[in-house]
């Protein structure tokens, strides 16, 4: 069993954001148009296009940004700290006077950013875990992640 607090910040839901947004069909699409657009707007001295390009590319990240803010602003639970138990049912929230449990037969995936572990309970939602609030823990969450979850549900780098 393991237990632990994590704080999260804009900063962490824009990773999360990041990562999510690019390893789908629509953020890797959007990036592939803009750096067609980019390049073909150098090679054929398209100004417009070019210009077009690095809008396209630089609009998703922006947009991202704002509503990792956003979000920290508009939602109150996101300002107080997470208490989170691993154990052998699963992964254990609480906040306050409210508590959850997933099961880990529930869990979709666990991933790894260099900023945080990701793990996802829903197609969308996931539990973050700063690598700073995991401190020398990081070790052992990986571990539990590793023990409790398959290993095609778990793309953790170290």
């Amino acid at each position: 069993m393991i237990e632990f607090d994590v704080h999260i910040k804009a900063g962490d839901l824009y990773d999360y954001m990041l990562r999510h947004t690019y390893n789908g069909f629509s953020g890797l699409f959007g990036s592939v148009i803009g750096a067609l657009m980019v390049i073909f707007g150098i090679y054929l001295e398209g100004w417009l296009m070019m210009i077009a390009g690095v809008v396209l590319l630089c609009y998703l990240p922006w947009t991202l940004f704002l509503k990792s803010r956003q979000q920290m602003l508009a939602n109150p639970t996101l300002k107080e700290p997470l208490h989170y138990v691993l154990d052998d049912e699963g992964i254990h929230v609480s906040q306050g006077g409210t508590q959850e449990m997933q099961e880990w037969g529930n869990i979709v995936k666990a991933v790894s950013t260099g900023r945080s572990l990701i793990v996802y309970t829903s197609k969308v939602n996931a539990c973050i875990f700063p690598k700073r609030d995991l401190g020398d823990m990081t070790g052992q969450v990986i571990q539990v992640l590793c023990t409790y979850l398959p290993a095609k549900k778990v793309k953790i780098r170290q």
